[in-house]
């Protein structure tokens, strides 16, 4: 072949690879449903087109130009009878443990490998994902240290499918506080949490704890600990806001777990982002909550799966204390206005089926469209996620679609026909 004719070879296959490679990357992805949530409110009549990672338009199908976007490939992809909405946000998931009713937490602490441990979490990350559950919050390892720091990473890396995620690493409790325990007071078992203390106690697990990647740090202000097992605070005032100082200087947010109300004022007091659980909350401690910017996350669907594996038929007998108490604490904080958290404590419950948590929401007296708003620009604006949880042109392109209307049936949120991910279809 002379040297002419193989710089042309060269180019026409230059020329090949780079038309392949805008194929691939600037094929302008057109999507028809009936009706799309942006977040915020729904709309009928809407289109919205995909480019790259991004969402390039959302608006009237009639406002919608092909031509605007130079000369990239349209494909138009018909989801009649859909509904789109942005990518379910998470707020409180644990992708290392699995329901209780399986296995208890302690024996999944003492006896399940590493190995074991994320190998189930792969799968749990899997079913996540094609639930519609795009981005979590995972709020602590329970005894698997800094694993879910390398699954955020092989997920990022396109090793194995899931959502985006936040991680806590190891949740910080006080020492004598969590478990597993020992019947022996002479046998100490391995934590499911690390325990800190002090100021320098705090300050260099916190610090340890970012420095092996941790996006959050999550504190367990209270526990059950006090005489006969009651929930009693565990951290001071000062430890607490020692501990958000410490973490706010790297940029990151602290979130609490608190039922009791003393615990739940102590972390609003010193500027936690999120309270998580608030079993036993009252109005006042939510009105103080709302005027600090403190969001609340519920975790009804543990509260429920807890009562039903210990024998309550729903439906059937009357509710246990702690799941009236529950409903209680809930109404007082739709009552005080605070914000709410979509997140249901999952992996206390099955991967996968994470709206249980927005049906008991609506259940619960919260209307529809906010437990929608809850788990999309609700969450994306409490967790700091600004490029998430909208349907809007310039945002990263999570988008679901489910068949039906969730506004009018919320159970539709079981139906997903389409997962999107930072423009990737999975589903």
């Amino acid at each position: 072949m002379s040297q002419r004719w193989f710089r042309l070879f060269l180019f026409l296959m230059l020329g090949l690879h780079t038309a392949q490679a805008q194929t691939a990357t600037d094929t302008l992805r057109l999507l028809m449903p009936d009706r799309v949530w942006d977040g915020e409110q729904m709309h009928t009549g809407w289109a919205v087109a995909v480019q790259g990672h991004l969402i390039v338009y959302a608006g009237p199908k009639a406002g919608f130009s092909a031509t605007a976007y130079g000369k990239a490939p349209l494909q138009t992809i018909s989801l009649a009878g859909k509904t789109l909405l942005p990518g379910l946000i998470e707020g409180h998931s644990h992708l290392l443990l699995h329901p209780y009713n399986e296995v208890s937490w302690n024996e999944q602490v003492l006896e399940e490998s590493a190995a074991e441990r994320i190998a189930r979490a792969v799968n749990h990350a899997r079913a996540t994902l094609m639930a519609g559950i795009t981005t979590v919050r995972d709020l602590g390892t329970e005894g698997a240290n800094y694993d879910d720091v390398g699954l955020k990473q092989a997920i990022d890396k396109g090793v194995i499918p899931g959502p985006r995620m936040l991680v806590a690493t190891k949740a910080i409790v006080a020492t004598g506080s969590y478990g597993p325990k020992s019947k022996s007071a002479d046998v100490d078992y391995p934590k499911g949490a690390a325990e800190a203390d002090g100021v320098e106690g705090l300050t260099k697990e916190i610090r340890s704890q970012i420095g092996k990647g941790a996006d959050v740090i999550k504190l367990y202000g209270d526990y059950y600990w006090g005489v006969g097992r009651t929930a009693r605070p565990t951290f001071t005032q000062e430890e607490l806001s020692v501990a958000v100082a410490v973490a706010s200087s790297a940029g990151r947010p602290v979130v609490v777990h608190a039922v009791t109300p003393e615990a739940m004022r102590r972390a609003t007091l010193a500027g936690v982002a999120t309270i998580e659980h608030g079993d036993e909350g009252d109005l006042a401690t939510f009105q103080l909550m709302q005027q600090k910017g403190v969001a609340y996350c519920p975790t009804l669907a543990a509260s429920e799966s807890i009562a039903l594996y210990r024998g309550w038929k729903k439906g059937q007998e009357s509710e246990p204390v702690s799941i009236t108490k529950k409903r209680q604490s809930f109404a007082a904080a739709l009552q005080s206005g605070v914000g709410i958290v979509f997140g249901g404590d999952v992996g206390v419950f099955a991967h996968g089926s994470n709206v249980q948590e927005l049906l008991l929401m609506a259940e619960y007296g919260m209307p529809i469209p906010q437990v929608l708003k809850a788990a999309t620009a609700g969450n994306a604006d409490w967790l700091q996620l600004p490029n998430l949880g909208r349907i809007q042109a310039g945002k990263w392109a999570d988008i679901i679609a489910v068949a039906g209307n969730p506004l009018e049936n919320l159970q539709a949120l079981y139906q997903v026909q389409l997962v999107m991910k930072n423009g990737v279809r999975y589903k």
